[in-house]
């Protein structure tokens, strides 16, 4: 092992200091969920925390710089029409960050 600026590089996982800032937060209309079924064509099922399932789309800009998998904590915001059955997924969590929502009470799944 390796020691570079007194964080230990080798064997262990080095992880980015970006992973651990303060997660996009839900807005007043915005929604947290689970990803719960790949649907293909930008399209996904999520389960939300308001107890309806969405199916909801991978805005543009998301789709070409991250991915997105099963079980993975997402933040959708509805639709203004169909608001109980349809949204766009705007924001995928890091883990670390799923952990921090967990911890101050934002995220109830």
């Amino acid at each position: 092992m390796h020691r570079v600026g007194g964080d230990v590089v080798g064997r262990r996982k080095f992880r980015k200091t970006d992973e651990f800032k303060i997660p996009l937060l839900p807005a007043a209309t915005d929604v947290i969920g689970i990803a719960k079924k790949m649907l293909g064509f930008d399209r996904l099922l999520i389960s939300c925390q308001d107890g309806n399932e969405r199916l909801c789309r991978i805005r543009g800009k998301m789709k070409r710089r991250m991915w997105i998998r099963l079980g993975d904590i997402v933040l959708v915001s509805p639709w203004d029409f169909q608001s109980d059955t349809r949204g766009d997924v705007i924001w995928r969590y890091k883990r670390s960050q799923a952990d921090w929502l967990r911890t101050n009470g934002y995220l109830k799944i």
